[in-house]
């Protein structure tokens, strides 16, 4: 259902919208802790090292996909929130063009990069051909990621975040389906896990845009509007590319991590997977919350009603705080059982240390739950700016958390071994999200300054649209 969210009270639809949100990814992270638990039961510790070892490369240019593609449809949400229902068929063509191109260059790359990708993260050698194979699948699904990311981003941008719940529910269901079956029934071992996220992808891209052809009609493509100009490409580019970037930066720098990470073995590898995985399951309410606020401003932005996001930030920021000290207690009560689950405690034929590795994890999860509260500062504050198109401040902080995750890293792991790797990402958190804050006060004081005519022109329309002429 298309939904303004120029109207209405911003804490009833920030927490509408990201609700449906938060649920869907909810079920994306768990059809991926599924798939690690799958592979960590079914098939070996060290299977599921492989996997976590090699998760990150592939995480670099999947981010890529992600951060471009969110960047174009924030132009799609300004012009549906500027009532230009012919700027959001342009703005489909043009998206849908864009990722394309991009879906076959990152597909391309992986696959001719892939092998000197591996031995750059140091890849111990008994997992080097796991990992080989289970990339190598992995790349071929890019193009289907891209596309169900795109399709789920148009939809958003037109303020309905229930349809791509629904969709996301059943890639993840069906992903959870066809890797046991391909596991544990075709016995194609990791390959299995890889097909099973192509496949999946595959059967949710094809009923996405079946479904979004009949119920979306301003998201149609339309023979009028099917036309190449270079002027909107650049302003759809001007935002996209920046967040791929950021995004990339990101990844990167996780991969980074991951390399330092990979020289402590096995152990040490599927341990810090394991407690990745249930810390992004953790911290989805910041990220749904932060996506929100992303399709918020977006759609505000192009409203011209700045005192509106404005009022959705302090919503915003008072929910973060209250999840991230929720997420805090919560993680360090049942922190260690979820480890846990990850590997077969009752099954040990590889000779891995099990106890050691709950026990990282365990470490882990406790050290990341102490800087909650940042990286809720920075799915506010980077998001709300995405959406009003100035994507530089959220570059730069992402360079920031690069800069911090690799010295973190590399240092403290030199200096106190694996438990280094543990505070590279919540101290890059830490410097992110006061960047971040500081820069969104300085965006807010400068366009207050700057044309206050076209904000009260917003604000009158606003009320020109509730309330109707004035007769």
């Amino acid at each position: 259902m298309i939904n303004d969210l120029t109207v209405g009270h911003p804490l009833k639809l920030i927490v509408g919208f990201a609700i449906p949100l938060l649920l869907g990814n909810l079920f994306m992270q768990l059809y991926q802790i599924s798939d690690m638990i799958i592979v960590g039961h079914l098939i070996s510790v060290n299977a599921l090292a492989a996997i976590g070892a090699s998760a990150p490369i592939y995480m670099v240019f999947l981010m890529i996909a992600f951060g471009f593609t969110g960047g174009l449809t924030v132009i799609t949400a300004q012009r549906f929130g500027a009532h230009d229902e012919d700027g959001v068929r342009t703005s489909v063509f043009h998206c849908l063009l864009a990722s394309l191109v991009l879906s076959v260059v990152l597909t391309c790359g992986l696959i001719v990069f892939l092998k000197p990708l591996l031995h750059l993260t140091n890849i111990p050698p008994e997992l080097f051909e796991d990992a080989y194979k289970f990339m190598y699948v992995m790349c071929l699904s890019t193009v289907m990621i891209i596309l169900f990311n795109l399709l789920s981003g148009f939809i958003r941008a037109l303020g309905d975040s229930k349809t791509p719940l629904y969709f996301l529910i059943f890639c993840s269901l069906i992903n959870i389906v066809l890797n046991f079956t391909f596991i544990n029934y075709c016995g194609w071992g990791v390959v299995g896990s890889a097909m099973g996220t192509l496949v999946s992808n595959l059967l949710s891209v094809i009923i996405c845009f079946i479904y979004m052809w009949h119920k979306f009609p301003l998201l149609r493509l339309q023979k009028d509007f099917m036309h190449y100009d270079f002027a909107v490409m650049r302003e759809h580019l001007n935002i996209a590319f920046p967040m791929a970037m950021q995004f990339s930066i990101l990844s990167f720098s996780i991969m980074i991590i991951q390399s330092v990470c990979n020289s402590f073995g096995p152990d040490v590898i599927a341990a810090v997977a394991a407690a990745f995985r249930i810390e992004q399951f953790a911290t989805q309410p910041l990220l749904a919350l932060g996506l929100a606020m992303a399709t918020f401003s977006a759609q505000n932005w192009g409203a011209h009603l700045l005192s509106r996001i404005r009022r959705g930030v302090k919503y915003a920021f008072v929910i973060s705080t209250v999840i991230s000290i929720c997420g805090f207690f919560v993680m360090r009560k049942i922190g260690a059982d979820m480890i846990a689950v990850f590997v077969d405690t009752g099954n040990n034929s590889t000779g891995n240390d099990i106890a050691f590795i709950i026990e990282i994890g365990r470490q882990y999860l406790y050290i990341s739950t102490m800087f909650y509260f940042f990286l809720g500062l920075i799915f506010v504050f980077r998001n709300t700016i995405q959406g009003m198109g100035k994507p530089i401040l959220p570059l730069l902080s992402s360079i920031t958390e690069l800069c911090v995750r690799a010295f973190s890293a590399i240092y403290l792991a030199k200096v106190i071994g694996y438990r280094g790797i543990m505070y590279a990402g919540p101290l890059a958190w830490f410097a992110a999200g006061i960047l971040v804050v500081c820069g969104y006060g300085y965006y807010i004081r400068k366009f207050s300054k700057n044309n206050p005519f076209r904000w009260k022109l917003g604000e009158v329309k606003q009320r020109l649209r509730i309330n109707g002429p004035i007769d």
